[in-house]
């Protein structure tokens, strides 16, 4: 038998947006934004509603509230201004305002009925209970209404008084909140800073910037470099993992099983004699070196994004120290890390089903801040979906309440549900299935995924063009043309994105048949000529000048697709709230052929009348054009320019 409710909340709350699964995951946005909530706030009968959007961060126990207001068909909308780097709680609250009812339906009544004394004396009492609610200022007003009311001379008067705006809202200020009623779930947005959504990022192996043949390089070697990198217009430097690696089953050149003398051995394989994951490779230099190396890349306005590999050679302290954190076999040995069909002998995985754990959960804490303790606010975590789903949450909500400027990027190139759920449970960016989206179609539906749907309100995609692991088919095939337009598109199409060093010498020699480089960084130390004939360094120079000319290009869910009458050229368009920055791109999806389109321009969106002469300017090759009306035709050479960037003015 159903028990009666201990208390009446009889406001029914609902659809409550952003709100991601039931409020089990945050949504995320960045400090400055404005938090947009919407909800379905409504009650039988024809009670007056007030409705309440309230927020609060970890630091604050009350809560603060503004008010929402009606739009439509019972549809309330409120919103307020996420000025802290932390994580807010939001909720909804309504009640009814019972003199606001009571008002209006006096306004039926007056004319209609011509004996309103009873219905006066009502109005009066809630007048006067919101008067003993009162206190200083608020009181007095309330009391000289009051009188007033009560010298009346007649009904009119009193019903004047009774309806005065004035009064209603002093009335509601201090009245009871009758009936109030809270959404069931407090909801979470986690406020990141602005390098979340916004940066260039560009990979390097460390040991392969050295100048001398046959020597790696070291972190004052890497500090030559930054000069370089910064003026091409990068934000974030990431580091393949720094760590000693193993030797034991050493990986050789391009991944055999057997390491030749004088072989590195993979990065991804960390520890040795010299230490584990809070140690440096001695070969790159000492943790000195690091700190160094450290305080020179933000002296260059970069900053770290250190690679967080959960892996142990079988020459890590862990195995010494902590063999229960490993799957072992029935006959003793240790089992080796896999991802069929990939197999990683050189390195074991650290078993997040075994009876210990709780302490792997803490030792990963404890690598996390040491390194952040170092000034590393920026992992890129390698293969996070071959790990529970509620660790990361544990983790990365745990060191971002004490840490919450460290940002989290997942390197996860599997199914489409893991890796939402993976950002979900916190991971600031993501990488995605960009690498792969080669045509006109699968671009247009994978960004309509991702700024249309809930996605946008969880996942942010870093849209790395090529990686040490993956070097797609159109590079190897496409070439120079390939690696321009496939650069503008990571560029403009997201407001993140990264590069593996290599793609601005357009590498694109492969292991045949596969997406493996030939003589991978991986498992060798790389010399690079960084002036090498063909190179697009300059190309990259100038597209990144442009993302941070225009803010259009800083954001991602202001992206919209346009009309080109060519499969092969696609058109799309990214402009400010305020229209001060228009920006229109076409790109030649075809890097062997010259491609011509019939580009429709949005006149509407961009404001512009339909007779009204404007001025296209293209950014990369600085040309200009005076155009009126909609129809603009492009001719776009791949062995030239495959691409265009117009900034629209007036």
């Amino acid at each position: 038998m159903n028990k009666l409710p201990k208390t009446l909340h009889p406001i029914i709350i609902e659809y409550v947006r952003p709100e991601l699964d039931g409020g089990r995951y945050p949504v995320k946005r960045i400090v400055g934004d404005t938090l947009e909530v919407t909800a379905d706030i409504f009650k039988e009968g024809h009670d007056t509603l007030a409705a309440r959007l309230r927020y609060k961060t970890p630091e604050h126990k009350d809560w603060t509230e503004v008010t929402m207001h009606h739009v439509d068909n019972d549809q309330w909308a409120g919103s307020f201004v996420l000025s802290e780097n932390t994580r807010y709680t939001y909720s909804v609250g309504a009640y009814v305002q019972q003199y606001e009812t009571w008002r209006r339906e006096l306004q039926k009544k007056h004319g209609a009925v011509s004996d309103l004394s009873s219905e006066l004396l009502e109005g009066k009492a809630h007048i006067t209970h919101a008067m003993t609610r009162a206190k200083g200022e608020g009181k007095a007003q309330l009391k000289q209404w009051l009188q007033q009311f009560a010298s009346a001379p007649d009904q009119e008067r009193q019903i004047t008084i009774a309806l005065d705006s004035a009064l209603a809202a002093l009335v509601a200020e201090h009245e009871v909140r009758f009936a109030w009623t809270t959404y069931a779930h407090s909801l979470e947005v986690v406020v990141d800073r602005r390098r979340a959504c916004y940066g260039a990022w560009y990979e390097i192996f460390p040991r392969s910037e050295g100048t001398e043949d046959g020597k790696g390089g070291t972190f004052r070697d890497c500090e030559a470099r930054l000069p370089v990198i910064r003026d091409m217009g990068f934000d974030v430097l990431y580091l393949t993992p720094i760590h000693p690696i193993g030797e034991t089953n050493r990986k050789g050149r391009n991944n055999s099983l057997k390491a030749e003398s004088g072989d590195p051995g993979s990065p991804w394989a960390i520890g040795s004699k010299h230490g584990g994951h809070d140690a440096v490779e001695p070969a790159l230099g000492t943790m000195e070196d690091f700190a160094h190396f450290q305080a020179a890349v933000q002296k260059h306005d970069m900053e770290i994004a250190l690679d967080f590999a959960i892996n142990a050679t079988p020459d890590h302290p862990y195995v010494k120290e902590h063999p229960e954190w490993f799957k072992q076999r029935p006959d003793g040995s240790i089992k080796y890390a896999e991802n069929p069909p990939k197999k990683y002998e050189d390195i074991y995985a650290l078993d997040f089903y075994s009876d210990a754990w709780q302490d792997i959960w803490q030792e990963m804490k404890r690598i996390l801040l040491f390194w952040i303790n170092q000034g590393v606010k920026i992992f890129r975590v390698d293969n996070p979906h071959t790990k529970p789903v509620i660790f990361w949450e544990w983790l990365i909500r745990d060191i971002q309440t004490a840490h919450p400027d460290v940002l989290f990027l997942a390197e996860a190139f599997t199914r489409p549900k893991m890796m939402r759920v993976l950002a979900k449970a916190g991971y600031t960016q993501s990488y995605t299935y960009f690498t792969w989206r080669n045509t006109k179609e699968d671009i247009i539906e994978y960004m309509t995924e991702l700024t249309q749907t809930a996605m946008y309100d969880y996942f942010r995609p870093n849209f790395f063009a090529n990686t040490p692991d993956i070097l797609p088919e159109i590079l190897q095939q496409g070439g120079r043309p390939a690696f321009k337009f496939r650069f503008v598109l990571a560029a403009t199409l997201s407001p993140t994105y990264g590069i593996y060093n290599g793609y601005e010498l357009c590498e694109n020699r492969a292991i045949p048949a596969t997406e493996e480089y030939l003589d991978s960084e991986k498992y060798e130390i790389r010399h690079w000529d960084w002036d090498r004939p063909g190179n697009i360094r300059d190309y990259i120079t100038h597209i990144n000048r442009i993302r941070r000319e225009h803010p259009a290009l800083q954001t991602l869910g202001n992206i919209h697709f346009y009309s080109a009458d060519n499969e092969q050229v696609l058109f799309y368009g990214k402009m400010t709230d305020d229209k001060a920055d228009r920006l229109l791109i076409a790109v030649n999806m075809d890097p062997y052929t010259v491609q011509e389109a019939k580009l429709t321009i949005p006149l509407a969106d961009l404001g512009i009348g339909e007779r009204e002469p404007y001025r296209m300017h293209e950014l990369i090759q600085d040309y200009r054009h005076e155009v009126v009306g909609d129809e603009y035709i492009i001719r776009l050479d791949p062995n030239t320019e495959p691409a265009a960037i117009f900034v629209v003015q007036q």
